[in-house]
Order: structure tokens, then sequence, then C-alpha cells
């Protein structure tokens, strides 16, 4: 029986997966596989884990209703702990694989994944085969190569939507069969922090929760007609389409997104919201596209402008910020949001990454790594790419994007709810 393995990452879903279409199209057999990378656990030079608890539950939830998934289809769908390019190998013998399918990625440490697990397969006779799926555009679809990719977002936005077209996302595939003679499980342990109940929604991770947060938000409560007037919200479930987590963990495909948002515009309305979801999407392209582009760059304090200065980073201060004890109310309560549930409203993180690098002058790649840690739709590319943008290092025409927090507050929280809801 030929057997292909196929390597999940941050593709967590049955709908809309190449790689999983062409391992079934070659294959007798497949053997899903996610590996949890031990840098996970890794601690960061700030001292705090890169991964924290809730960002760690969120995964291990979408990864556990995979498994489910596939098990409904027949398939059992393997859980590993170490390094991907080791755990991939021991399993390509245990099984006989001939084959390696998997989505490729844009970050520089994902992309050297990639480089060594195809390495240390091929090495033992694999044929190994890469594919994209974590845009609403494929990058052969784009009016430019992306070594020349514009370096501001309009100039990206009109050109795509210009010159560009979305691909049909693929449907499940309707039959497909596993292996049973599988290495036993090895998951890392659930951890017991469970997100505070003031959360503004109770996320779930995994692809059925996903498709039903879409479900919900789109057609039963019929929000997308008024998602521009109402995403910079601070309290409440429904002020935007909180599809982040999902979408950063690939449980939400973007063009499936992307078709909803279509279907939505025929049978319902089409208008300035119904566009600006997808707007939101071209971005998440865009930062994509930018840290395939800048690679190593991205990460480093001057940024994809490659600044030759920068702030020190300040331990004393970057406590005070996660704490949510710098005395400055509105970002206070945004921190406190954030460490208590994963989740902080877009408004708040450009707030929250201004005052840390223009107020309290430390190195934003410390907040990065904050984010990194709390986040449940933590991607490296958005992730850092947003930090450029606000530190005045990356993709923005403007030298210094500063927040004066006071008249935000006042403008997005006038009546002082959400920093009495988190006092």
């Amino acid at each position: 029986m030929s057997v292909a393995i196929l390597w999940l990452r941050n593709d967590l879903r049955l709908h809309d997966h190449e790689s999983l279409h062409q391992a079934v199209r070659r294959a007798q057999a497949i053997v899903p596989v996610y590996c949890f990378d031990e840098r996970l656990f890794a601690e960061t030079p700030y001292g705090f884990k890169r991964c924290g608890d809730l960002r760690l539950r969120f995964l291990l939830e979408s990864v556990q209703q995979l498994q489910a998934a596939f098990a409904e289809k027949g398939v059992k769908m393997h859980v590993c702990v170490g390094k991907p390019a080791e755990q991939l190998a021991k399993l390509a013998q245990q099984t006989g694989a001939k084959w390696l399918y998997y989505h490729r990625e844009s970050a520089t440490e994902e992309m050297a994944d990639e480089q060594a697990v195809e390495k240390a397969l091929i090495q033992l006779g694999l044929e190994c085969h890469s594919s994209w799926g974590s845009t609403l555009f494929h990058p052969d679809d784009l009016p430019f190569p992306i070594s020349r990719l514009p370096e501001v977002f309009t100039e990206f936005r009109k050109k795509t939507e210009r010159e560009s077209e979305v691909r049909e996302s693929r449907a499940i595939p309707h039959q497909m069969k596993g292996v049973t003679d599988l290495p036993a499980d090895v998951w890392p342990p659930m951890p017991e922090q469970t997100a505070d109940e003031r959360a503004v929604y109770p996320f779930k991770g995994g692809e059925a929760a996903g498709l039903s947060r879409l479900q919900a938000y789109f057609w039963e409560g019929d929000h997308l007609k008024s998602y521009k007037e109402t995403r910079n919200g601070l309290l409440g479930a429904d002020y935007s389409s909180k599809f982040s987590p999902w979408l950063a963990l690939g449980c939400l495909s973007p063009r499936f997104i992307y078709e909803e948002v279509r279907r939505y515009e025929k049978q319902r309305i089409a208008n300035d919201s119904t566009y600006w979801l997808i707007f939101e999407l071209l971005w998440r392209d865009y930062f994509r596209f930018v840290a395939f582009k800048h690679g190593k760059k991205l990460f480093f304090k001057g940024g994809i402008r490659q600044y030759t200065e920068g702030h020190a980073h300040k331990p004393k201060a970057l406590q005070l910020w996660r704490e949510g004890e710098t005395g400055q109310p509105f970002i206070d309560a945004n921190m406190l949001e954030l460490a208590a549930t994963g989740f902080m409203s877009n408004r708040g993180r450009q707030n929250v990454a201004s005052y840390l690098v223009h107020h309290l002058k430390s190195d934003w790649r410390a907040g990065a790594a904050w984010f990194e840690h709390c986040l449940l739709d933590y991607d490296p590319c958005s992730n850092y790419g947003n930090w450029n943008y606000l530190a005045g290092v990356g993709n923005d025409p403007r030298e210094n994007r500063v927040f004066n927090p006071q008249k935000q507050a006042e403008q997005y929280d006038p009546s002082g709810s959400y920093r009495r809801f988190w006092s």
C-alpha cells in the first residue's frame, strides 16, 4: 500500500486544503501528522515562554478537533512532540511512506524547518511536494514577483484588486484512507489556565468552532453589513468578526471566508462593510508576502528598513507594560485583557504597541515577543509585520506612527466603560 505523509502546521482544517487533496490523489493511504515543535516551550530572552498557556490551549484544542475530524473520515492522525525533521523521518521509516505533502510558510524559522524536513526525508528516498494555502491570493497570481512586492500596502492592494483573482477554494475530499498501525501519540499537557470569563468571546480552537463563528457572525447575526462601522469597538462579541485566531492556525481558510463574503453580498447586501472585511484579509496577505520577501530583517531591531537606531530593551518598562501598570488607564486596560484572555482588539494593539515604543522608549521586539506569548491569533508574519509598522521600521510611508492614548480613549471609549471593565 502506497503511503503519503501529510505534514500539518498552520493549516488545521479539512476544507480548502490543497496538500490534503494532492496526498489523497497520489497515495492509497495518508498519515496526517502534527508535531508540536519543542521550541514552543523555550524561554525568550525576556524571561517568559514563547507560547503562553492560553495560546497553547487554543492550539491543543485545534489539533484535537482536527484529529477527531480525520477520525470521522476513517483516517488516523498522528501527534508528536519534538523536532519536525527528526519526528517525520522516524514516522516515514515506520510507515514506509513514499511521499511528503505540506503547505509552505512565509517566515524564516518555518521555512528553515521545511528545508530540514525535506533534507531528512529525501535522504530516506521520499518525494517531497509543497503547495501554497495560507493566503487569499496565490503568489503565482500576483501582478508582480514577490521580490518586487510594493513596500506600501496601498500600492499592493490596488494592483492585486485590479489585476489578480482569488482561486476557488477546495471542497473536502469525499474519500480518504488512513494507516492504522501508527506509533502512540505524544501530546503536551493541557494548561490549567482558562480565559477570564470577561473575555469578549469564548474562543474554542478548531475548524468546527471557526466555521460556527463564521455562520453566526455572517448569517445568523447578520453583522457583516455593519462591520466597518463597529470594528473598532472594545466590548462585546460582535463588534468585529473575531476570525483571526482560526485564521492564524489555518482552521479557517481565507479563500473560504472570501467566498462567504461574496455569497453574503449576493444574498444580503454589498456595501463598504463587506468590502472592508476583504480589505483586512488583504492586509494579512500583504504581511505574509512581506515576510517572504524580507526574510530575517523582519525580526531585527532595524526592521525591514534596516534602521541603525532604535531603543534599548528596558526590563522595568516592559514589566509595567506587560502587567498593565503603566498608569495610563487605556493602555493598562488593554494589556490586562490580553493577559487574561489571549485577545485584544486591533485598536488596542496599535495603541499599546505605540505606547511601548514611543512613550516608554523600549525595544519593540520585546513587545512583539510578549504578543507571541499571549495572542491566540499569533502568527509571525502579521505580528512582526505590524510591530515593524508601528515602530516605524516597516511598511509605512509615515516616519512616526504615534498614538495619543488619551485622545484614543476619548474617541473609542468615551464613556470609560472599557477602562472600568478591565480596571
